[in-house]
């Protein structure tokens, strides 16, 4: 007797659950501009890699006679693929079903993609839009009963997959809830600018609950959660979103018991550039551009910043040394003369772990006044927060180079320098425990009182205590590394980079972190 029957009521359920919700449901998420989960897994992923796990998922129904009649398929879509011949994990809420609203069989789908990303110790990436549970439950027929009580906790896997392996997220409609709880447990998140919100509640919620009104981008939309750092980047649309995930994974090994692949690189590691004698002006009090400073040291068009819109005082990113990965940390001293905010810390101290957990080298280019200072940094809990960066860079163990650009001032100072870190010094470079303007204005205060004109004998203190500040002394004394011409950096780093590679083995495994204010 032969099976025909059952494989082809197998062949049958695939086909209907490629239908997702039907062409109405399908159409009406293409004129609002937001393509399907599965549109979006294509879009991800490398042509033809894509393997998915339980594609019979979901509820199937039968007529009088037993023949089937339809499949309502799992509204998450979960699998493998490959991203730049790497293989992935990938998985999304299916909003043409339920608008993303978990199915019984698609939560269990959901909970299940970062077992199978710890399991088989690969990169994970969700591409949500939905919402999280319903007052009619998952079944649509009122609330669900709870799990038993040795059920394994829900978030663990969660916690799991991001000390294993590098997890991305992506918002690319109205993501509330359990969804959004889980898009911001990621490594890198970006969300849609077009189409996207992320909401702890919706706007009916809200108003019943808290009596505001607003609508779900005046809640969450991306001008909201990339200037609170609720999410890392903003892209224009979700093709953009896409491009960012996968240039994000490119800088990323697969695990943390693997190294960062390594690419080909041309540009020579003895590149000097000349304008980097010049980027920094001699006028103390002026502003100068970091970011071309990092675009010069770097292999060429490798930068990729996270969190540019959050804690911006502080830069970080992701880049490469002759085509290996490190991250990278700066100040912008275009914003708050890049001192250390409260939220810059909070910045700092993530982008920390990232690179503690995936064993990668940190480049630190220093230009820092310290803690910001006045009521609004007191009320934000500045030192706290700034003292847990501070601590964070003194628990790594990762390989340092810390290059001092201009400032280094003050307490937030320590945590642009790891533990034996590499050292260098520009001559531009100034440090000590407080900067010369405000040490003079506290040390000096009646002096500068008394003088027949005040002002003239305040500048005449700056420059003197400036003097005393200046990196030949210290690089006299074994205070850093060496004191280098600018346009040095590259084939300084490059040469350190290459020094602490063999290091590097010996650090892979999980990273360790104790308790930080």
């Amino acid at each position: 007797m032969s099976w025909e029957p059952e494989a082809t009521e197998i062949q049958r359920r695939r086909e209907l659950a490629l239908g997702q919700g039907g062409p109405v449901a399908i159409a009406k998420q293409h004129r609002q501009n937001r393509l399907t989960i599965r549109e979006r897994i294509d879009r991800l992923l490398d042509p033809d890699t894509f393997e998915e796990i339980g594609p019979a998922a979901g509820s199937p129904r039968h007529g009088a006679d037993g023949e089937l009649e339809g499949f309502d398929p799992a509204n998450f879509i979960l699998g493998f693929g490959k991203v730049d011949g790497r293989r992935i994990v990938v998985g999304g809420e299916d909003f043409t079903l339920r608008g993303g609203s978990p199915s019984p069989a698609g939560l269990r789908k959901s909970v299940y993609a970062e077992e199978l990303a710890v399991q088989y110790r690969l990169p994970l990436v969700r591409l949500h839009e939905g919402s999280g549970g319903s007052v009619a439950g998952t079944g649509g027929s009122g609330p669900s009963l709870p799990g038993p009580v040795n059920a394994p906790a829900r978030f663990r896997s969660v916690a799991q997959a991001m000390a294993t392996v590098p997890v991305a997220s992506a918002a690319l409609g109205a993501v509330a809830g359990l969804p959004a709880g889980r898009l911001v447990a990621s490594h890198f998140s970006v969300m849609s600018k077009s189409s996207a919100q992320i909401l702890t509640a919706g706007p009916a919620v809200v108003e019943r609950a808290m009596g505001e009104k607003k609508s779900k981008d005046e809640l969450g939309g991306w001008k909201v959660h990339t200037k609170n750092g609720t999410v890392d980047n903003g892209a224009e649309d979700e093709s953009a979103c896409m491009t960012d995930i996968r240039r994000f994974l490119s800088y990323m090994p697969a695990n943390i018991y693997e190294l960062a692949p390594v690419n080909a690189c041309d540009d020579p590691v003895d590149r000097c550039d000349a304008h980097l004698l010049e980027v920094v002006p001699r006028n103390r009090r002026q502003a100068f551009e970091m970011r071309s400073i990092i675009a010069s040291v770097l292999d060429q068009d490798s930068f990729f910043e996270m969190g540019r819109g959050y804690g911006r005082s502080q830069i970080t990113g992701l880049g490469r040394l002759n085509g290996q990965t490190v991250g990278v940390w700066a100040n912008d001293c275009k914003f708050l003369a890049g001192s250390m905010t409260a939220d810059g810390a909070q910045k700092a101290r993530r982008f920390m772990e990232l690179c503690e957990t995936f064993s990668l080298p940190i480049v630190s280019l220093v230009d820092e006044p310290g803690f910001m200072i006045g009521s609004q940094a007191e009320r934000e809990a500045t030192i706290r927060h700034g003292a847990s960066a501070v601590l964070t860079a003194a628990m790594t163990t990762v390989p340092w180079a810390s290059v001092m650009i201009r400032r280094s001032f003050g307490v937030a100072q320590a945590a642009h320098y790891g533990p034996e870190g590499y050292v260098l010094a520009w001559p531009s470079a100034e440090s000590g425990p407080l900067p010369v303007e405000g040490g003079v204005a506290v040390a000096f205060r009646r002096d500068i009182a008394s003088a027949p004109d005040p002002e003239a004998r305040r500048r005449e203190l700056e420059e003197q205590l400036a003097a005393k500040q200046s990196p030949f002394p210290r690089a006299e004394a074994l205070g850093v590394h060496d004191l280098i011409d600018p346009r040095q950096t590259r084939p300084e780093l490059c040469r350190w980079l290459d020094r602490v590679q063999p290091l590097l083995p010996g650090l892979l495994g999980p990273a360790h972190f104790s308790v930080r204010p």
